[in-house]
């Protein structure tokens, strides 16, 4: 697992994200019926259903307000789930104009039917996304084998969309014990947590199993599993719980936990942030306020690229102007009265050059031999001189 979530955009307060799997055969008609019903009852204050550019996507939108006041826009994408079991695989992202309260409703159960059916004709909406088996409202027993238990776990824990709750069974619970702790949970939290059941008799092998995820699960209390990758403060301590009384009454232990771990400043999960940048960009179910907003600021952009252009436009021309001028200046002056051109002034790298050829040939001539004297040669030139004379006398005395 990665320790580092430095390089992640994190997990605006804003944001109610939840993923899934639908396994029947026609989710979209599911979507259909449940935003109609919910807008007739004044649920939700509109939905629609944009065009995607993929056209085996499919794009619901839907706005209410939460707690009658808070603005919540909401898209859930469907997309064809292409390994194994079959199904559609759905992404759903809700933006509200302040931090997320638990107490509003669930997004999940405004796109879903709340109740579904198990796996009839129409499927069911909350199955986990990439690991067989598990289920987001129900409870999810662990493996016997202990090896397929640690896989499980640590398949989970990669999947940072839900929040992975394990939870021990100090003794066999009644059948109040056996129910989902879900059910108990605030709607905010319902459809985001994913409940991991560990028998009596598996303390040790569920602590094995969660050795590598540096987590441990108290005897008869819960553990959350760390996201991947975890914060740089995170500390597991705090979100392991003692006590989780299986007896139908309110884990408020547990639920703190939650709290606590939803409000971390955790790394937004490998799909998300794509998802919040499609419901912030390519939002189309808009107020009559927001569209007449949306036009003012695209009145505004445009002059202002008109603006710009015009600028433009008047610099070329001034430019333009200026050269036709100097043009025509330059016609009307005679030649002789033009600046002569200078010849190119040397580059310090051809002076260079120049120098060490200098030296080249300097250094030549100072190596080149000198003629040898004659034999008969002083080294100061007496015996030149003496010889000379001699010639001289001779031509007087052939004279006389």
């Amino acid at each position: 697992m990665s320790n580092s979530a430095s390089d992640h955009a994190t997990i605006p307060q804003t944001l109610w994200a939840a993923r899934g799997r639908h396994t029947g055969p026609a989710p979209e008609e599911a979507v259909r019926r449940t935003l109609r019903r919910h807008k007739n009852s004044g649920d939700i204050d509109d939905f629609a259903e944009p065009p995607a550019e993929d056209p085996d996507l499919r794009v619901f939108e839907a706005r209410w307000r939460a707690g009658g006041t808070v603005a919540v826009r909401a898209r859930l994408t469907l997309v064809p789930h292409q390994g194994r079991p079959q199904g559609h695989e759905w992404r759903l992202v809700a933006e509200a104009e302040r931090p997320w309260d638990d107490a509003w409703p669930s997004p999940a159960t405004l796109f879903w039917p709340e109740g579904g059916s198990d796996e009839g004709e129409d499927g069911a909406w909350d199955h986990h996304p990439t690991v067989p088996g598990l289920r987001l409202r129900q409870v999810n027993a662990l493996p016997d084998d202990d090896k397929e238990m640690r896989r499980r776990l640590r398949d989970a824990a990669r999947q940072a969309w839900c929040v992975h709750v394990v939870v021990h069974e100090a003794m066999t619970p009644d059948e109040r014990g056996r129910l989902p702790l879900a059910r108990l949970l605030p709607p905010g939290l319902r459809h985001r947590v994913v409940e991991h059941r560990a028998a009596p008799q598996q303390l040790r092998a569920v602590n094995w199993a969660l050795k590598d995820l540096g987590v441990e699960v108290p005897r008869g209390g819960a553990v959350l599993l760390p996201p991947d990758p975890a914060p740089e403060d995170y500390d597991g301590r705090e979100h392991s719980v003692r006590n989780v009384f299986l007896d139908g009454s309110e884990p408020a232990e547990l639920i703190a936990a939650l709290r606590h771990f939803a409000a971390l400043p955790r790394p937004l999960p490998q799909g998300a942030e794509e998802a919040l940048a499609d419901l912030r960009d390519n939002w189309t179910l808009l107020t009559l306020q927001e569209e007449l907003e949306r036009q003012r600021r695209l009145v505004a952009m445009y002059a202002e690229a008109l603006e710009a252009m015009t600028r433009s436009r008047d610099l070329y021309k001034q430019a333009a102007e200026q050269a036709l001028e100097a043009l025509a200046a330059y016609r009307d002056v005679p030649v002789s009265a033009l600046p002569q051109q200078r010849p190119a002034a040397r580059t310090p790298g051809a002076l260079q050059q120049l120098t060490r050829t200098f030296e080249k040939l300097r250094l030549t001539a100072r190596g080149r031999p000198q003629p040898e004297p004659a034999a008969d040669a002083s080294p100061n030139g007496t015996a030149r001189e003496t010889d000379a004379a001699e010639d001289t006398e001779g031509a007087g005395d052939r004279s006389s």
